[in-house]
């Protein structure tokens, strides 16, 4: 696998379009002039296949666009195509393109003009063997001869970079802190295995106990179903037996209630004929009033006319006594 092809767009002093083509699969060399654009080149690439321009903030993303004359860049785009005729990218394709595109706020990724995240690309570079834990895949302006005047314990060290031994370091660290780990949860799973054990142990008896309870309740409600079907048939024979009474009382209730409309009509004929009673009685009343008055008024003549004829006889007495002294005589008259 190597690059086959580049195509630069807004990205630093590449204004326009670039495509630089064709890349040999072995040695490539890029000449130039002072501010041709070889170190912007080189940073095309890199903006693409390393971490280099990871975590950009608005100035710095600002500083890889172009800032000539003309119209203001808003966004870059960095493609490079690979060619995969061995395979080792996993992709089924002869030719991978792998495009980032930066703006103001965000990037992004295309994968075949496809767009993916950056874990994708990440995972598909290192599928490649370009990985972060062997940065050493790009060497920057001025590396090698730090590396060649570098001591032997740090050459040593890169050795082991560029290798691949150092990431198997740092995963046999890793495995050992997971097998530790492994054994504490191991540990803790031990515990809880007997925590669960004694728990079965618990429940086990728990288990024997909800069966007796169960049949005993079982026992209860069969009792309870026939303590309750007997009282059914008791309250529904009382229930008749009620209903029966009230048909009775009902029946009554209708008869003293026509015997009592008979009698509600028998008391107002008696209320009639005492009212017509009591009328004959206040007009005999009045009329024994007015003949009592008239008897006074009669007995008051009769005491007069015998005041009356009293005074009649008295005179009639004195008129005779009269007579008869004037017939004796003188004498008489004198001595009486």
């Amino acid at each position: 696998m190597h690059i086959k092809q580049v195509i630069i767009q807004g990205f630093r002093s590449y204004r326009d379009q670039t495509i630089v083509e064709p890349f040999s699969p072995r040695h490539n060399v890029i000449v130039g002039r002072n501010g041709s654009g070889k170190s912007n080149f080189f940073f095309a690439i890199q903006f693409v296949l390393s971490d280099e321009f990871n975590n950009l903030r608005p100035e710095q993303r600002q500083q890889l666009l172009h800032e000539g004359p003309g119209p203001r860049v808003v966004s870059a785009f960095v493609e490079i195509i690979f060619d995969n005729a061995d395979g080792r990218l996993p992709v089924e394709r002869d030719e991978v393109s792998l495009r980032r595109v930066i703006g103001s706020k965000k990037d992004q990724y295309f994968l075949d003009k496809k767009n993916v995240t950056k874990s994708d690309v990440v995972n598909l570079l290192e599928s490649a063997g370009l990985s972060r834990s062997n940065p050493y895949y790009i060497v920057k302006q001025g590396k090698i001869n730090e590396l060649a005047t570098a001591p032997d314990t740090q050459r040593l060290n890169l050795l082991r970079e560029i290798a691949g031994t150092r990431v198997y370091d740092e995963k046999r660290e890793e495995s050992r802190g997971i097998l530790k780990e492994t054994e504490m949860k191991r540990e803790k799973v031990a515990e809880l295995i007997q925590m669960i054990e004694e728990r079965l142990s618990t429940l086990s008896e728990e288990k024997e106990e909800l069966e007796a309870y169960q049949k005993l309740d079982k026992m209860r409600r069969s009792l309870e179903y026939t303590i309750h079907d007997k009282e059914l048939r008791l309250a529904r024979e009382q229930l008749d037996d009620l209903e029966e009474t009230r048909r009775t009382t009902t029946d009554r209730a209708d008869n003293l209630a026509k015997e009592a409309a008979g009698a509600s009509e028998k008391v107002q004929g008696v209320e009639r004929d005492l009212n017509d009673v009591s009328s004959r009685a206040e007009a005999l009343t009045r009329e024994r009033q007015q003949l009592e008055v008239e008897r006074q008024d009669f007995l008051r003549q009769r005491a007069k006319l015998e005041l009356s004829v009293k005074d009649l006889e008295d005179g009639v007495s004195e008129h005779s006594r009269g007579k008869v002294c004037r017939g004796l005589g003188a004498m008489f008259c004198c001595t009486v």
